[in-house]
C-alpha cells in the first residue's frame, strides 16, 4: 500500500479506522524528510496491512499544533487507535523496521490497563 496523505477531515478517522497506522509529519523544504521519504514509501510496500499516512504540515497546520510538532520529520505510531510513538528526526530502514516489529507485538489489552491504572483517581 502506498502512502496516503492526511487532512484534517481524515486524520483521526484513519487513525481510529485500522489496526496500525503510521503518520509522518513532514514538510517541502525540509531536507531530513525528503530523505526519510522513500524509506517510509517502502516500509509501506513491504507492510501492505499498515496504513502509512502523511501529514504536510505546510498544508495542515492545525493538525501539527494540535499534535504538538515542533520539529520536523516527526514519527507517529498508532495502535488501535492509541499513540504509541512520537519522536522527531529521520529513521534509518532497520529502525522503522524494527519500531514495526515492536508495535506489531505489544499486549494491547495490557498497554489499555496501563493507561487505565494511570489516570487520576477522583
Amino acid at each position: 500500500m502506498a502512502t496516503q496523505e492526511l487532512t484534517g477531515d481524515t486524520f483521526w478517522e484513519t487513525v481510529n479506522g485500522h489496526e496500525i497506522v503510521l503518520v509522518d509529519f513532514w514538510a517541502g523544504w525540509c531536507g531530513p524528510c525528503r530523505r526519510f521519504a522513500p524509506v517510509f514509501e517502502q516500509a509501506s510496500e513491504t507492510h501492505p496491512d499498515i496504513v502509512f499516512a502523511k501529514v504536510d504540515t505546510e498544508a495542515e497546520q492545525e493538525i501539527s499544533a494540535a499534535a504538538g510538532i515542533r520539529s520536523i520529520p516527526t514519527l507517529f505510531a498508532f495502535r488501535d487507535g492509541i499513540l504509541l510513538y512520537s519522536q522527531a528526526g529521520a529513521l534509518p530502514g532497520p529502525a522503522l523496521a524494527e519500531l514495526i516489529r515492536t508495535v506489531r507485538e505489544l499486549d494491547m489489552d495490557d498497554v489499555r490497563r496501563q493507561i487505565e491504572a494511570s489516570k487520576p483517581t477522583a
